[in-house]
């Protein structure tokens, strides 16, 4: 088993190299983008920092290798985050396991929707009158289902690797949805107070197939001169992430972690600090300051970018991001604040919209 999770993980690199190669040009960017958002408030408040630092039921996300460092025997996680000043809603629950001395077992779900949106193209009747009670609501959701498993490995001391399979459903009221399938692959290794993570996510380019409800659209598509939608299949091309943490300990109680992870993708140029035609590299920075183990305080920077304003020119911006934390027993409370600037200035009395973050985690045995 140890030798078929390390040969997962060689097969990442040579699957991640031939995607490349064979989609650069057919695949969209930001792809299936709902699953690289995060999760859990101690990682929104770190600026979504983890793939070496992951260690409780969230790490069947951000890497699966972590679940070999979890607590307790039963490990919960539940979050829920207000995205857009709630227009938005990111939602996440998680179950994990060690099953042995050597290996682990993960669970999660993620969803993320936008609800109650108002359908009016019945509002107005044959003879010309408004009836709302025609109005009609739905929901534009994504959710992911993720099995991970993770394994100890004989040929590395201290190495340790993990898989996640992740099953894709997307909805769009009554008008289309979409079924998909892809797999990630991580590891991780420490040595003394230093923590290293890498993960392939899509390493075999996840595929998702979208079918549309023709006739449900023709009316309003035929009305307005567009063409009907066809079923199409959308690709993933993956995405390789670097990790590298480090841990502080000043006094007996005090102590801190400060992490930074390197996101490598290859579906084109995307707007972040290093872009190539072939590929963008997007770093970001996280630091939790921890008191006797069981209040936490964080922050992190991500999401760099370079905006043009209304004059011409241009503002380059990076994202604040700010969490706290308190543990107690089992009990973990997470809360996180990711602000999402969209005004031209990036002081800190700019305008912004934010996203707040709440998360509970549970651990015993």
């Amino acid at each position: 088993m140890n030798n078929f999770l390390l040969r997962c993980l060689l097969a990442a690199v040579v699957l991640l190299t031939w995607s490349v190669a064979e989609a650069q040009v057919s695949t969209p960017k930001y792809s299936n983008e709902f699953l690289n958002l995060g999760v859990g408030a101690r990682a929104l408040g770190m600026g979504n920092v983890q793939s070496a630092l992951a260690e409780d039921a969230t790490a069947g996300y951000w890497n699966p290798a972590g679940l070999l460092r979890l607590p307790n025997k039963y490990n919960v996680s539940l979050m829920h985050s207000e995205l857009f000043a709630g227009i938005a809603k990111n939602d996440f629950a998680s179950f994990a396991m060690p099953l042995d001395s050597v290996s682990a077992l993960g669970v999660s779900l993620i969803r993320v929707g936008v609800d109650d949106i108002a359908d009016t193209r019945r509002l107005q009747n044959e003879y010309g009158y408004i009836q709302y009670d025609s109005i009609r609501f739905f929901s534009v959701a994504d959710y992911a289902l993720l099995l991970s498993y993770a394994r100890k490995s004989n040929l590395i001391e201290g190495l340790q690797l993990g898989a996640s399979a992740k099953v894709i459903y997307r909805n769009v009221g009554d008008f289309a949805d979409a079924y998909g399938f892809g797999i990630d692959a991580g590891a991780q290794l420490q040595r003394g107070s230093w923590q290293f993570g890498v993960m392939a996510k899509d390493i075999t380019t996840t595929f998702t197939a979208w079918t549309h409800n023709v006739e449900e659209l023709e009316e309003a598509y035929l009305q307005t001169g567009n063409d009907l939608p066809e079923n199409t299949t959308e690709l993933t091309l993956p995405r390789l992430i670097l990790g590298l943490g480090k841990s502080f300990r000043f006094t007996d109680n005090l102590t801190a972690a400060l992490a930074t992870d390197v996101d490598f993708t290859f579906d084109g140029k995307r707007n972040v600090l290093f872009k190539s035609d072939l590929m963008s590299v997007d770093p970001h920075v996280g630091l939790e300051l921890a008191y006797a183990n069981s209040v936490f305080v964080r922050g992190g920077l991500n999401n760099y970018q370079e905006t043009q304003n209304f004059d011409g020119g241009t503002t380059k911006r990076i994202q604040p991001n700010f969490g706290v934390g308190i543990k107690t027993g089992g009990l973990n409370l997470d809360l996180a604040l990711s602000r999402i600037n969209n005004s031209e200035s990036n002081s800190a009395g700019s305008r912004n919209t934010s996203s707040v973050i709440v998360s509970l985690g549970y651990a015993f045995d």
